[in-house]
């Protein structure tokens, strides 16, 4: 299995080592993007969508439809760590465990009447690790709702200036992660649980692809942003601009979802009850 792997490994990096020599010079202002399609954007991005920003058109208008499979890659990493690191602890019926119950144990009572196997019981690696510091978790208290606010203008104002899904996505699942580091992993996951977070960066990838679909039921191109111009009743060029507002917003979920979910999986091995 190893050599097999190893081979498709050789081949397939083959491949794109043959591809990639056919690419034009790093920088060439003479290839063909240079000469074609960058002076196109650069003097019609505001005309044809009213963005300001040329790379927010780029990525969510001009090439919409492979920023839309970045998110589903995206969504398709935070689904893969979960099958490959996620460990699903054993419940037993609760009459069987209190037989070897040792003094001055507790356990603790799952939903329907079960409890955890206590033989992979939580290690405190927390109180060893991270003692527990007043300065750390005020200063994280106070701060992160303040990078979430500016996750949020990220994401909001990123076809007019600098910014954008990605990057408020990141700011935001950041700001969770920092939460888990000051305080500790469960507080986190009791905040926002494993299935909020996978329904959230399913949820952005809908949001994405779902506009796309409504722009076809309003009798126009996939992801042509300019048939919602009906829905918020405004001209198609102004709908452009938000049209990618909105595939934005759908980009940033998703992005911190995923690396919410990776964060957990990794830093706690898949068995979400211990951690960094």
């Amino acid at each position: 299995m190893r050599i097999t792997g190893l081979i498709l490994i050789l081949l397939l990096g083959g491949l794109l080592i043959y591809g990639a020599l056919d690419f034009p010079i790093w920088g060439d202002p003479q290839s063909p993007a240079s000469n074609h399609l960058s002076p196109y954007y650069i003097e019609h991005t505001m005309t044809d969508t009213s963005v300001p920003n040329v790379v927010t058109s780029v990525l969510a208008d001009y090439r919409g439809y492979d920023t839309m499979f970045e998110t589903v890659v995206i969504f398709t990493a935070g689904i893969v760590s979960f099958f490959l690191l996620r460990i699903f602890k054993k419940a037993v019926p609760e009459s069987r465990l209190y037989r070897h119950i040792p003094t001055g144990v507790t356990l603790r009572i799952e939903k329907g009447g079960k409890v955890p196997d206590e033989s992979n019981h939580f290690e405190r690696i927390d109180s060893v690790w991270i003692p527990y510091d007043l300065v750390i978790r005020t200063t994280c208290r106070m701060i992160i709702p303040f990078i979430q606010i500016f996750a949020l203008y990220v994401i909001a104002h990123g076809h007019h200036s600098p910014g954008g899904g990605f990057q408020g996505g990141v700011i935001f699942g950041a700001s969770v992660v920092l939460f888990a580091i000051g305080f500790n992993l469960r507080q986190a996951i009791k905040q926002l649980g494993e299935k909020f977070v996978t329904f959230m960066c399913a949820l952005g990838v809908s949001i994405y692809a779902g506009t796309g679909i409504f722009c076809v039921l309003m009798k126009s191109k996939y992801l042509d942003y300019s048939a919602l111009a009906a829905l918020f009743g405004t001209d198609p060029v102004t709908a452009r601009s938000h049209g990618i507002l909105i595939v934005e917003i759908g980009v940033g979920i998703a992005v911190m979802a995923a690396m919410i979910m990776l964060y957990y999986n990794l830093a706690s091995a898949g068995k979400h009850d211990e951690g960094l």
